[in-house]
């Protein structure tokens, strides 16, 4: 008996048909991967497999049989074992996954009294054994940390411990790298394939990121609109693609052996920074974030920042803006020195959800910048001020691939992609020579990446702006940049010419960050897996 046997699977929200036909079968051991873009219905399909769509109003169609449980006809008790029992699911954010009151040992050990019925110490016990096992040091001690004690990745092994405290047959992993630099995302990949080895558990991984699935399973099945594109072992998906659809996704994919083409850069500096700091809280206590960097950005040009998280490349960027003042150094704007914000200088973030207020139109966000310039010329209250403005917006909006029309819609409204079209354009509302990109693309799926990507390109070219592009993909930031800065602990480790940096990396962490980068082909990921093993025993 398969561990997973789905059959013309339906699920329909409202008039939306999420998920439309869908079969597949996961044989125990085995692991394949549910890929697409967002809205694609990968998410919606491993929440049916765990019966999570009852009683939301989804109306759920054809058959789906997991670990010997009809989830379609279960009963409540049914699914609760079911759930953490005989199947388990990591998901993509462990912050909203995990209570922020209880430490992260009591809420492992929880959930392994609610399916084994053992005592409290025996359960306290497989909780440190779990978190042992998925790499978190001093197991004992960290178990009784809380989840903002941890790093990301170390959340993120804590919720994959959560799920092997109860030894389930199938783990379902939904976007468990997202929002992980590479080399946290190596390490949680690596750690997904030995627990499958030594285990024999069953993986489902759903993902937008391609490489992510060559690095990770057997098989793959291409979803686009709630159904199956493409469907086969990992090697011939990716590697001799039958589907259009399949070449355009892999198409979109950025690649780290990619070389960018011609720059337009000119010898104009318009932005220097020289001995820059930052150092947050003071005498034992103190941190320091940013350590002595020097850069120069030019007219026309794209300077790529990169490193894992905690490397200070954010910190870094809002100094660039004057969202934080430096602690050392100074910055300079065209060759004079500058404090504070600078309207010629302006930020595209990381999450526009966040950056956006929710109960403001997005046509009222961008122009914020323009009223502000407006009575810094004493033009606003002006006769029909207020309409040069919108129309001003309007032109804004459609610059950035969306409709003047737009204005008066609320950010919820809009896409992922969108959302970051709308903050590419609030920042274009001052008429900057800078912006500062802080992980412009990291929430999206390929394709609109691939699409922020080239109209941040198009913009350069029209408007000769200089860009910084802070990332933790070094594919993307190869893609984009002109030369490249490799952050560590705070300081530049090496820097150059994207081509000169990625192709003959002198500093042993720039080789290391680059050897995690995920492949698309399962044969050299296999290879690369192999040596970070070899090298982790060593």
């Amino acid at each position: 008996m398969s561990l997973v046997d789905v059959t013309d699977l339906t699920v329909e929200f409202g008039s939306l048909r999420a998920v439309d036909g869908l079969s597949f079968r996961l044989e125990r051991g085995a692991a394949l991967a549910l890929v697409g873009e967002s809205g694609s219905g990968k998410s919606t399909v491993a929440g049916a497999l765990l019966g999570l769509h009852h009683g939301t109003g989804a109306r759920i169609g054809g058959s789906v049989h997991v670990v010997g449980t009809d989830v379609q006809r279960a009963s409540d008790e049914e699914l609760r074992r079911l759930r953490g029992g005989k199947a388990a699911m990591v998901f993509q954010d462990p912050l909203s996954s995990l209570d922020p009151y209880y430490a992260i040992g009591d809420q492992i050990a929880e959930v392994h009294r609610v399916h084994a019925r053992v005592s409290r110490r025996a359960a306290r016990a497989r909780a440190v054994e779990v978190l042992d096992r998925v790499g978190i040091p001093d197991a004992r001690r960290r178990s009784r940390s809380r989840p903002h004690e941890f790093s990301g990745g170390m959340r993120q092994r804590a919720l994959i411990a959560m799920a092997l405290a109860c030894a389930p047959d199938l783990l379902i992993a939904d976007e468990p790298t997202t929002a992980l630099d590479v080399t946290v995302q190596a390490q949680i990949l690596d750690l997904l394939h030995t627990l499958r080895e030594e285990t024999g558990m069953g993986l489902l991984l759903v993902t937008h990121d391609v490489g992510v699935a060559a690095e990770s399973v057997d098989e793959v099945l291409v979803m686009r609109h709630g159904k199956a594109v493409e469907h086969g072992p990992v090697g011939t998906v990716l590697g001799a693609p039958a589907q259009a659809y399949t070449r355009e996704l892999l198409g979109a994919v950025p690649r780290v052996d990619a070389p960018r083409g011609a720059s337009r850069a000119t010898d104009e500096v318009v932005l220097e920074a020289t001995g820059l700091g930052r150092a947050f809280g003071r005498g034992k206590q103190q941190v320091v974030a940013v350590d002595d960097v020097a850069l120069t950005i030019r007219r026309g040009e794209t300077l790529g920042i990169v490193g894992e998280s905690g490397s200070g490349k954010t910190t870094l960027g809002r100094m660039l803006v004057g969202l934080l003042e430096p602690t050392a150094g100074r910055i300079s704007y065209e060759g004079s020195a500058h404090t504070g914000v600078n309207p010629a200088v302006q930020m595209v973030f990381q999450d526009p959800v966040s950056s956006l207020n929710p109960r403001r139109s997005v046509g009222e966000s961008i122009a914020d910048p323009l009223r502000a310039r407006g009575e810094a010329r004493g033009e606003v209250g002006g006769e029909g001020a207020e309409e040069r403005i919108r129309e001003r917006v309007r032109a804004l909006l459609e610059r950035v691939g969306l409709e003047g029309a737009h204005y008066d819609r609320y950010p919820h409204e809009f896409s992922g992609g969108q959302r970051q079209r709308v903050g590419i354009a609030r920042a274009l509302a001052a008429d900057p020579r800078v912006i500062v990109c802080d992980e412009p693309v990291s929430a999206l799926d390929v394709t609109t990446q691939a699409q922020v990507v080239a109209l941040l390109g198009e913009l350069q070219r029209e408007l000769g702006l200089a860009l910084v592009f802070v990332a933790h993909d070094l594919a993307v930031v190869r893609q984009v940049s002109d030369r490249v800065a490799v952050m560590r602990r705070g300081r530049i480790v090496e820097s150059g010419p994207a081509d000169e940096v990625y192709d003959s990396p002198r500093d042993p962490y720039t080789r290391r960050l680059l050897a995690a980068v995920p492949a698309l082909d399962p044969e050299v990921a296999a290879r690369r897996r192999a040596a970070r093993r070899e090298l982790a025993v060593a």
